[in-house]
C-alpha cells in the first residue's frame, strides 16, 4: 500500500508543479491558498462544530467580532453532514453575512438531530421491519422542510466563498461534484442549496434519496437521482484540492503570483466526524454469515456503508498527509480526527441528548490531544512530537489565516 501512495502522491506532485494557485476573490491575491474540509458523519456533525467554533472563536480575537469562517478560506468542502456545516457557514444571511455563525453549529444539531433522527423510528420495532425489507429508516420530511425553509430559493452560486459539495447519481452511477464556481458559469449546475444539502446528505438505508431538476440556457433538463455524498467522498478533502487543480487547468480563476509550487502555498485543514475506535467493530467469523441482507443491516447497523465511508475517509488522509509530506510541508495540513468512538457515540443517527452532549464533550476533548499525522510505514496516525495540541495547531492556523486575509486587504 505505501508503494501504491507514494506514487500516487509523486503523480500528483508532478502535476501540480506545473500549477499555480488561485484566489477566492479575482480582486485579491495573496501568498496562500486556503481550504476547509469537513467530512460526513451523520449526527457526528457535533464534533467538527465543536472546533470550528474554537477556530472561529480564535479568529474574532485577531479581527474582531464579525469575522467568520468563510471571510478566510478559498474553498470550503463537505460531505453530508459535513456539506451541511459548509453551506451554513458559507451561505448568505441578513446583511449578506454567513447565515449561521460557526458557535451556532451545535446549538442547530441538538435542537434539529432529535427531529430529523427521530429515536421512534430507530427503535420501533415494525420501522425496523419496514428498514428492512424496503424504505429508509427516517422519512426525511423533517429535515426537507427544515433545509428549504433556512434556505429559500438560494443558489449554489450565492456562496460567500467557493464551495465543493459531493453527492452520487445513483440513475449514471457517476460523483456528482457541486460547485458554487462551475454555478456561477453555468445555469444548468446552478441548483438550489437546498437540493445539493438534501442530495449529499441522503444516506443510503437512514434517509431517502434526492430528485431534483436543473435547467441548461437552452432549456434542456437535467435530472439528478442523488444519494449521500459519502459514496463516493466522505473525506472531500482531496476533492477540493483536486478542484483547485482543474480550474487552474481550466483558466477558469486569475493565477495568484507566486512561484509556480504547490503545498508550500498551501494551508488545508481537514476535519474529521470521528470514527469507531481501532478495536474490531466486524468480525470475519460473524461477516461470513452475513449474506446480501447481513452486509446492508446488521443489528441496527450498516457495515457495507460503514466501511465505505470509513475506508474512503482514511485512504483520502494518506493520500494528502503523503503528498505533503513528501514535500516537507507537512505543518500546511491539519487534519483532526477522533477515532476511539464507541457505542452509542459511534453512530450516524443517535440523536438522543445524552449522545449530543457526549459528542460536544468528544469534540471539546479533541482540542487537548497532540497534534496527529498519518505514519506512511502503517498508514495509521500517530501522535507528532513538538507540534503541541490541536488547539495550539489551531490557534497557529488561525494567526495564518488571519494574516493571509490582511495581506489581500492591502494588496
Amino acid at each position: 500500500m505505501k508503494k501504491r501512495v507514494l506514487l500516487f502522491a509523486f503523480t500528483l506532485v508532478a502535476i501540480l508543479q506545473n500549477l499555480q494557485f488561485p484566489a477566492a476573490n479575482a480582486q485579491t491575491k495573496g501568498r496562500m491558498v486556503t481550504v476547509l474540509s469537513i467530512d460526513g458523519g451523520g449526527i457526528r456533525g457535533i464534533i467538527p462544530g465543536t472546533l470550528l467554533a474554537f477556530l472561529e472563536a480564535k479568529l474574532q480575537e485577531l479581527d474582531g467580532p464579525n469575522a467568520r469562517i468563510a471571510d478566510y478560506f478559498d474553498v470550503v468542502a463537505g460531505t453530508s453532514t459535513g456539506g451541511l456545516i459548509t453551506t451554513m457557514l458559507t451561505a448568505p444571511g441578513k446583511d449578506n453575512r454567513p447565515l449561521y455563525a460557526a458557535k451556532n453549529i451545535t446549538s442547530f444539531y441538538l435542537e434539529h438531530g432529535p427531529k430529523i433522527f427521530p429515536q421512534r423510528s430507530r427503535n420501533n420495532f415494525f420501522s425496523a421491519i419496514t428498514n428492512i425489507l424496503g424504505g429508509p429508516k427516517y422519512d426525511g420530511k423533517y429535515l426537507k422542510s427544515l433545509i428549504e425553509g433556512l434556505l429559500g430559493n438560494l443558489t449554489l452560486s450565492k456562496t460567500l466563498t467557493n464551495v465543493v459539495i459531493p453527492s452520487f447519481d445513483i440513475k449514471s452511477l457517476q460523483p456528482i461534484i457541486f460547485t458554487s464556481k462551475e454555478a456561477k458559469a453555468s445555469v444548468s449546475k446552478n441548483a438550489q442549496l437546498s437540493d445539493v444539502c438534501l442530495g449529499t446528505s441522503a444516506a443510503p438505508t437512514f434517509l431517502p434519496p434526492h430528485y431534483f431538476e436543473t435547467t441548461d440556457a437552452q432549456g434542456k433538463i437535467k435530472t439528478h437521482d442523488l444519494v449521500d455524498g459519502g459514496v463516493a467522498a466522505n473525506n472531500p478533502t482531496l476533492m477540493a484540492i483536486t478542484h483547485i487543480s482543474k480550474e487552474i487547468l481550466l483558466g477558469n480563476f486569475e493565477l495568484v503570483d507566486m512561484e509556480p509550487m504547490d503545498t508550500n502555498r498551501m494551508l488545508v485543514l481537514s476535519l474529521g466526524a470521528g470514527i469507531a475506535e481501532l478495536e474490531e467493530k466486524y468480525n470475519v467469523k460473524d461477516a461470513k454469515r452475513w449474506g446480501l441482507l447481513g452486509w446492508v443491516y446488521n443489528n441496527g447497523a450498516t457495515p457495507l456503508f460503514d466501511i465505505y465511508a470509513d475506508a474512503s475517509s482514511d485512504m483520502v488522509d494518506i493520500h494528502v498527509s503523503t503528498l505533503f509530506q513528501s514535500l516537507r510541508n507537512e505543518k500546511n495540513y491539519l487534519r483532526i480526527q477522533e477515532d476511539t468512538l464507541s457505542g452509542d457515540a459511534s453512530s450516524l443517527d443517535i440523536a438522543t441528548t445524552k449522545n449530543m452532549q457526549t459528542l460536544i464533550q468528544m469534540g471539546d476533548s479533541m482540542l487537548k490531544k497532540p497534534v496527529s499525522r498519518v505514519n506512511l510505514e502503517t498508514g495509521r496516525p500517530r501522535p507528532v512530537q513538538g507540534e503541541g495540541t490541536n488547539e495550539e495547531a489551531l490557534s497557529r492556523f488561525a494567526k495564518l489565516l488571519s494574516d493571509e486575509r490582511k495581506l489581500r486587504q492591502r494588496e
